[in-house]
């Protein structure tokens, strides 16, 4: 119970967005076997536009970090097309590649491009997939992850997430110096990150508005945990939750209009359901117990959350509307953090032995248990919006670092930032 009891006890602004100065990097830490070949050729580029986005290389690197994909490296590839009629069907049979995508970048003046793409199935020798766009600078790397979502789409049938954004917290700590924290957000990749918030004081678990335009998090700016949600787009944000004691652990609704969230107020930690529109608020749990960490099922009709009522902590699930508890997990003495994928069958968490924490999956309906990552530190999991992937915290020589690892467990991928630590990660929903 002492994670969950400095988790809650640790529960200046920047209003203006700005371009944060450090950017995460990602390392593939562990492939997955039976990855699929596929073939990214460069696009042509018509027209001259110095230091330009590469649309291929991101759609490559996009791929390869779902773990599905094993794109070819570019000095391996047996041909350039850039056309239809220039593909040699019979040479890329021969070479074993599946599936090949070629594509232009066409500048029309400065800061203007239009984008096409092909994806052709080298075995039945068609194209299955081609669309153009017109982009700029700014809209360049997010319509190239768009394009990686729609081959990706087209492939396993699944929709792509890669057009997507993450949150998180950064901490840095100089010498002599104040500690600096950042509530930021960034493409799944790592880059364009955007800085929320700033303070000096802590800043906990963000959570992600199911239309992708809010973040509820928690801060410490006033020496005291209070619940704040904020409009990415304005800028503007409000005081949700500021009552004496425990202001901690908000998690949107599915349909958007209420938060979970854990108060003391009553002298005990429980869950509550406030609805934003009209300030009410519900109470659905009480229990001598730490109760903390809820999560929606997807159909809003139930909340999972982490409880320590049988003496060790364990997760429970309870109405929406408030009533009977029930436990779900039993396989080992610690077991926090629950998350519930968008399909409602698999339950993500932290699962702790000793001083070892770890990511594991539930089938919820068998009862399987996974173990997903090695720690020794792992916490705060969150799915991708397409269940593909688990986002999560993790250390890396005594750094806290991001790292990914897909459903199965069969891939994994760090993302670590150049200076400071990396904590507190939310996968945001897809693009409306």
């Amino acid at each position: 119970m002492k994670k969950i009891l400095i988790k809650l006890s640790m529960m200046f602004l920047l209003f203006t967005l700005f371009n944060a100065q450090a950017a995460l990097r990602v390392e593939i830490t562990k492939g997955a076997d039976g990855a699929v070949p596929v073939a990214v050729v460069p696009f042509e580029l018509i027209g001259q536009a110095a230091g330009l986005t590469n649309v291929s290389d991101i759609v490559a690197a996009d791929l390869k970090r779902s773990g599905k994909f094993s794109p070819i490296e570019k000095s391996k590839l047996i041909a350039y097309p850039k056309d239809l009629e220039e593909v040699n069907y019979k040479l890329w049979r021969v070479a074993g590649i599946d599936h090949l995508v070629i594509g232009k970048l066409n500048v029309i003046k400065p800061g203007q491009y239009e984008i096409s793409f092909r994806l052709v199935d080298v075995f039945k020798g068609v194209q299955v997939l081609g669309y153009q766009f017109a982009a700029n600078d700014h809209s360049l790397r997010s319509i190239s992850h768009h394009i990686s979502d729609l081959i990706y789409e087209k492939i396993t049938g699944q929709k792509g997430a890669f057009d997507t954004k993450i949150a998180y917290v950064t901490a840095e700590r100089k010498q002599g110096m104040q500690p600096s924290y950042k509530l930021q957000v960034a493409d799944t990749d790592g880059f364009n990150s955007q800085t929320v918030l700033n303070s000096t004081q802590p800043i906990m678990s963000p959570s992600w508005s199911p239309d992708g335009n809010k973040l509820a998090y928690v801060s410490f700016e006033k020496r005291k945990s209070e619940i704040y949600v904020q409009n990415l787009f304005s800028q503007k944000r409000e005081k949700v939750s500021t009552f004496k004691g425990i202001n901690g652990a908000p998690v949107w609704s599915p349909d958007g209009k209420k938060l979970a969230l854990t108060l003391s107020k009553g002298g005990n930690p429980d869950i509550y359901i406030l609805t934003l529109e009209t300030k009410k608020l519900k109470q659905i749990t009480k229990h001598w117990g730490i109760d903390t960490e809820p999560a929606w099922t997807p159909d809003g009709s139930e909340v999972v959350f982490t409880s320590s009522r049988s003496g060790k902590p364990q997760i429970y699930r309870v109405p929406a509307k408030g009533g009977l508890a029930k436990r779900i997990t039993f396989d080992g003495k610690y077991n926090a953090s629950p998350e519930v994928s968008s399909d409602g069958r698999t339950l993500i968490y932290v699962q702790g032995e000793g001083n070892i924490f770890k990511i594991s999956s539930m089938d919820l309906q068998s009862g399987f248990v996974q173990v997903l990552t090695d720690g020794p530190l792992d916490e705060s999991p969150s799915f991708a919006p397409n269940g593909s992937m688990i986002l999560y915290a993790s250390t890396d020589k005594f750094k806290g670092v991001l790292a990914a690892v897909s459903t199965d467990g069969r891939f994994k991928q760090k993302l670590v930032l150049s200076e400071g630590d990396v904590r507190e990660p939310t996968w945001g929903p897809f693009r409306k």
